[in-house]
């Protein structure tokens, strides 16, 4: 009889003791999910990418180019992304922020007609790009210059500044152009990096990366397209 209570009380206890070790895997998931949904995650935020949300704008949008194909799409969607906007919405162009970033091959767009004229060869085999007419390097900008004709599509930079878009310069790919030059066209990268970044398209600003720019421009809440 005894037997049979002990074996009561220590089943008893068992059940119990499981029914706790329940309580507490609950207890402690429901803490776990309460952590989680509490805890929110924010970018750390850096001066040199403040000017970010110093463009005025109701809507944000960034396009991503690394080659002249990219590049030259890029312009056609943008004016394409004003045109329905305007069009269909009703906004203005000052209620779009825009930024299109060249990095990579299409970073060499981002110097005007008069480093082109000085530098165009470099600057094209950096691009791995030449004019589709002449199959030569360009003399101009082939992307905004003022030559009639010379833009690719009936949309060149040149329109896009109008709109009001900004233009993010990759500085690294900046300072392997200066490289390039320096070593084609004599004189010290410095020199010539000093140079190229005085020469550069209307609206563009230098920036650390490009693909620092790309990241940076998300975590400030603009929409990126682009490759």
């Amino acid at each position: 009889m005894a037997s049979k209570s002990r074996r009561s009380f220590l089943s008893n206890l068992g059940v119990a003791a499981s029914a706790a070790g329940a309580s507490l895997a609950v207890g402690s998931a429901e803490a776990h999910a309460q952590t989680a949904a509490d805890g929110h995650w924010q970018a750390m935020r850096h001066p040199q990418d403040d000017w970010f949300d110093q463009l005025p704008g109701k809507h944000r949008f960034f396009f991503d180019t690394t080659t002249p194909d990219r590049l030259e799409d890029a312009i056609q969607f943008t004016g394409n992304y004003y045109s329905a906007n305007t069009g269909v919405y009703g906004l203005q162009n000052g209620d779009l922020a825009v930024v299109v970033c060249m990095r990579h091959r299409s970073a060499p767009f981002a110097f005007n007609d008069a480093m082109w004229g000085k530098y165009g060869d470099t600057l094209a085999k950096r691009a791995q790009f030449v004019d589709p007419k002449t199959k030569e390097a360009p003399a101009v900008n082939y992307f905004a210059p003022k030559a009639p004709g010379a833009p690719a599509r009936a949309r060149g930079l040149a329109n896009l500044m109008a709109l009001g878009v900004q233009f993010a310069i990759c500085n690294l790919s900046t300072h392997a152009i200066a490289g390039l030059i320096a070593d084609a066209h004599g004189g010290t990268a410095d020199e010539k990096y000093k140079e190229i970044t005085a020469n550069l398209i209307e609206h563009a600003r230098l920036v650390p990366a490009g693909i620092v720019a790309v990241n940076r421009a998300q975590e400030r809440g603009y929409s990126i397209t682009g490759g």
